[in-house]
Order: C-alpha cells, then structure tokens, then sequence
C-alpha cells in the first residue's frame, strides 16, 4: 500500500506525546524497487527528526514534573517547620492557660487586695542583707543589695492539689495577681535586677498562701552626725512601707521576729557594722492616715586607722618639725623663716585635704578641732621666732647705744640686763663731818634731801617680780628659744591627752 509523502513536510506527521507515550508513522510504504532508496532515505530523515524532537517532548514534562515534586517537598517541609513551631507555642500558650485555670485568675478581680472590705490583711516580710556596696559622707546616703520576700494568704488562688506541693513561678504572672506595694521611705535610687530576666520569684502554695521574693538594690538616705568625725558611729536605716494601703487595709510586720532580717558577711573598707536589728512603727500622714512602717537599723563605727595614717600622723609630724627651729641659731633668718613657712603650707594642705572630702556642714568637726588647734602651734612656732628676732635687734641697739655712750652706764641699767643691783657701781663715799651750826644744819638738810631723792627715786625701787622676769627675758632673747624647747612639747602633749580622752 502506497502513502502519500509530501515534500513541505520534511519531517512528516510530527508526534504528540499522549501520556507520556509517543507515536510515529513506522510502517513503511511498499515502495517499487526504484524507489526504495528514496524510502530509506526520507525513513533516515524522519529517525533524526525523531531524535531531535525527543530531547525536547520529553524533558520539558520531566523537569515540569521535578519541579512540582520539589515544590510540593519544600512546601511539605516548610509547612512542618511552621506547623512545628505554632504547635511549640500553642503548647506554651496552653500551659500558661493551663496554669491561669489552675488559679482562676480569670474568675476574680485582682484589683483589689485580698479580703477586701474586711480586716487588714497581714503581710509578713524577710529580708536578706546581700551587701552594703557604698556610703558616701559627702552626699549623706548608703547603697544596699537586698533580696525582699512577702508573705501573705490569698484564697482567690488556692487550688487544688493531691501531693499538696507549690506552684512556682515568675515576673510573667505576677502582673496578672495582686501583690503588696511595698515601697522605701527616704530612697533616692532603687531597681529590681533583671539580667538574665527580672530577679522575681512567685510561689503559690495550695492553700492560697503566697510567698513573692524580689532582689533589689537601693539608694536611701542617711542623716550623719559629723561633730566626732572621724572618732564617730553613724546610725542609718531603711524603712519600708506600703504606699497605697493604710493600717485599716494592709499591716506590715517582721516574719520571724528579729530572725526576719538576715545578713551575710558584709566587710565594709572605712566602717565596722556593730548591730544590724529589725524594729516597727507607725507614721502619719495628715491626708491619707495612719501606715505601718519596717525599719532595718544598722550601726556603723568607722576604723581610725586610716584616718591616722592620712591625717593625724602627718599634722603631728609637721607641728614636731616646726619645733626644730628652736634649735637653730637665732641670727639664721633664713633657715628659720623657711622652716617656719613650709610647715604653716603643709598644714594648709592637709586642712584642705580634709574639708574637700566632707560635706560641707556647720558645725565643728573632732578632725577640724585637731587640724587648727595644730596649725595654731605651727603658727605659734613662727611667732616665737619673730619675737626672738625682735628682741634681739632691740638688745643689739642698745649694746651699741652704751659703746658709743660709755660713761652714760648707771646701776639701773646694770640691774636691767642681769636682774641684780651692783654697789660697786654707786658712788658710796661718806661725807666729812662738820660742825653742828645751823648754817651748816641747812646746808646738811639740803644735802640730805638731795641725797634722799634718789633713793625715793626709780633707780632704787624694786620692781615687780613678773615684770622684772619678763625684762631679763627680753634683754636675753636668746632664753625664749630655751624656754619654747620645753613648753610647746609640754603643751602639745596635754592637748593630745585631753583630745583623744573626749573623743577615742
């Protein structure tokens, strides 16, 4: 049976691919025998047409197909991954809805405090002392670590437990319940800690009692006494109160008694704590009533021994050094001028030191009282030589009045420099006697009160004894050194007695 071929098309019938199955005309046309080159030669073309198209018909289907098939395998494994990860926090949602039906939280209004309407509702407190991390005297405030617990009962979420153990939990549910608003008197500063999450902790026990602990540290308040500094012990405490629940609806008190407040070792750099105590009280305010108040008492006693290293060694040094002038001669102006300066600089320094560290208070400190009864003896020690200087210059002129003037010497001068009065150096030499007449009685009456005048006079009187000691003094300058040497030291010492007597 002859098929027709036509020569436009090449290639033929060209295949579709059903189902993924191709047909092709196969069946070759019975040809004559002169024609049969022709036949294979038009069946040669239709094969490479064949293997030309195949490529194409079947590759597009294929990758359509792996496409899908990747498709469908990434939207599978997507799909898991979000249905994982909804199913993670749907499970987490259901426990903390679990968890919330578990206390009813949703049933009550936790606005109000428990038993509202009724009696104050008691809430004991426990403190632990973590640390004191600072007191600073210049701003009048200490900063303490605590962790602060609450306890107290609310029926609103009891629930229901077989082996009778406590739910615990954290920051997330305790701002859905009700909670004390204890808050610190007199804080300047405060945070709750938060690294990793907020330092909270809530425990709910079956019967409906509640223990709720936090961590805190605060900056609070502490009037200091500076009047024995650095000799002093500081008395400071932190108060805590409710600030919205007055004593009629919420009352404060100490867990344990005085066990409710617990302390670590706490070792301080300036301070040695003598007592740490729980104590209690009320304070009124005129518009909203009476409060309970907590109160954490401590008492501080500060170590001396640096301020005895920083202050006091360094001041009685400089009032020793300034006694060495003493010792040295009274015409070295210099050295003496110089030593005397230096050691007034010094102490101005140190006072300096002192003041700029401490709060600027009104009233006289124990250190100050020490620094400028110290500085006064340096200062005295200064004086001391400006008399001597003076005293001797006047000695010096006078020693050069008499040598020009050497006949002008007379027995009250003598009396004046060594304190004695010389008979050698009055002419004594007894008047010849003469015959009673009474020319010569005038002449005698005359005589004698001429002689009596002197001695009625300034020359021969005796002087007072201070003021007789206090003019040998100054006509010997040279003794006023000899005199400080003793008493300065003397002095010093009974003002050192008396001082750490009163204050140590």
């Amino acid at each position: 049976m002859d098929v027709p071929v036509e020569d436009g098309d090449s290639c033929g019938n060209i295949p579709d691919a059903v189902g993924g199955t191709f047909w092709f005309l196969w069946v070759l046309p019975e040809t004559p025998p002169s024609s049969t080159m022709r036949a294979r030669a038009l069946l040669a073309f239709r094969l490479v047409c064949l293997a030309w198209l195949w490529p194409v018909g079947s590759h597009f289907p294929t990758s359509r197909r792996h496409k899908e098939q990747r498709g469908d395998n990434a939207q599978q494994k997507h799909g898991g991954r979000v249905d994982l990860k909804m199913k993670k926090l749907d499970s987490t949602k259901s426990l903390l809805i679990k968890s919330e039906q578990l206390l009813r939280i949703e049933d009550h209004d936790f606005a109000m405090r428990p038993g509202f309407g009724g009696s104050a509702i008691p809430v004991g407190i426990d403190v632990q002392v973590e640390s004191i991390d600072s007191i600073s005297e210049v701003n009048m405030d200490f900063t303490m670590t605590l962790y602060l617990r609450h306890y107290w009962q609310d029926d609103r979420l009891a629930f229901p437990s077989s082996n009778n153990k406590s739910r615990t939990f954290d920051a997330r549910l305790v701002k859905k319940i009700w909670v004390p608003d204890v808050f610190f008197v007199h804080s300047k500063r405060s945070f709750i800690h938060d690294t990793t999450m907020e330092n909270i902790m809530l425990r709910v026990f079956p019967d409906g009692n509640i223990l709720y602990s936090v961590r805190i540290t605060v900056t609070a308040l502490c009037s200091m006494d500076f009047s024995s500094f650095p000799l002093d012990t500081q008395s400071c405490s932190l108060e805590l109160e409710s600030y919205a629940y007055n004593e009629n609806d919420l009352m404060l008190y100490w867990k344990n008694g005085n066990d409710s407040l617990r302390t670590d070792e706490i070792v301080l750099s300036q301070f040695f704590i003598e007592d740490f105590r729980p104590s209690f009280g009320l304070a009124f305010y005129s518009s909203t009533g009476w409060y309970n108040r907590l109160y954490i008492n401590f008492i501080l006693r500060r170590h001396i021994f640096f301020f005895m290293l920083q202050t006091y060694f360094p001041t009685m040094l400089m009032v020793m050094l300034s006694w060495v002038s003493f010792w040295i001669d009274r015409r070295a102006v210099p050295a003496r001028v110089s030593l005397g300066i230096t050691t007034v600089l010094t102490m101005s320094t140190i006072i300096t030191g002192v003041s700029a560290s401490m709060p600027q208070v009104s009233y006289v400190k124990a250190v100050d009282i020490y620094l400028w009864a110290s500085f006064l003896f340096v200062f005295l020690s200064v004086i001391e030589y400006a008399a001597v200087n003076y005293f001797t210059t006047v000695e010096e002129m006078k020693k050069l009045k008499r040598a020009k003037n050497p006949n002008s010497f007379d027995a009250s001068q003598a009396m004046a420099f060594d304190g004695c009065f010389h008979d050698n150096d009055m002419d004594l030499t007894p008047f010849p006697d003469v015959s009673s007449t009474p020319n010569t009685e005038r002449n005698t009456q005359s005589r004698n009160s001429t002689v009596s005048g002197p001695t009625e006079g300034t020359g021969l009187r005796r002087e007072h004894p201070v003021k007789q000691h206090l003019s040998f003094i100054m006509s010997n300058s040279y003794m006023i050194d000899s005199y400080s040497r003793v008493i300065f030291p003397l002095v010093y010492l009974l003002f050192n007695i008396i001082y750490w007597s009163l204050y140590a």
